[in-house]
């Protein structure tokens, strides 16, 4: 079985149905690892040799954050820049994570449809999260497509829950240790986009 390592990072957890709802279904899993990086370091002070640890120990890793101005919020930026050390993660003698897995889960409050060349925002999610996938890249990592819940002010209970299903299918197959992984990489979105009905009781 892989191991499954969940790096959350939501500077407003207590108010976010949706990842809440995604996190449930991810804590089910037994091979997933949820590690809440604003739980454990409000402070900011990042332990960075337990990180690596975490990260050793595991096979699969993903970045669950919402999509805060293009990027991510800013202790997981903060993660990313103390933790992937040169010569540890990266650089010459950087082999620790050569070969794990990678991926962004995000939630955002815009639709898909406004992630595109003509759209409000001008990119598609992929393109906004190209850094994401340089750094993994940089790491020796394999950077899966992300898999992203749009749309999150008008989502309702009811696709909510298929988000929720669809995730809770995507981390039983990753956990599966003869399962290719390395196909995925041809997919836009590891999880599937649906149109939204207006409905204000979720929120990103």
């Amino acid at each position: 079985m892989r191991k499954i390592l969940i790096l959350f990072a939501h500077p407003r957890f207590e108010h976010s149905v949706v990842n809440r709802a995604l996190l449930n279904a991810a804590e089910a899993n037994p091979a997933v690892t949820v590690h809440d990086l604003y739980e454990l370091y409000p402070d900011y002070h990042i332990n960075i040799a337990h990180e690596q640890q975490l990260l050793c120990e595991h096979d699969v890793i993903i970045w669950h954050h919402p999509f805060y101005w293009y990027s991510c919020p800013p202790l997981l930026k903060q993660w990313i820049d103390l933790v992937l050390e040169y010569n540890w993660a990266y650089g010459p003698q950087g082999q620790a994570l050569a070969g794990k897995y990678i991926f962004n889960l995000i939630t955002t409050g815009g639709p898909r449809e406004v992630y595109h060349a003509g759209g409000r925002n001008r990119f598609t999610v992929n393109q906004l999260l190209a850094p994401f996938d340089q750094t993994a890249t940089l790491c020796r990592m394999h950077y899966l497509p992300p898999f992203a819940v749009q749309g999150t002010h008008r989502l309702t209970p009811e696709l909510l829950k298929l988000h929720v299903a669809r995730l809770s299918e995507l981390l039983q197959f990753l956990a599966g240790e003869h399962n290719d992984l390395l196909p995925l990489k041809r997919l836009e979105q590891l999880g599937d986009k649906h149109d939204e009905p207006v409905n204000q009781s979720a929120h990103e």
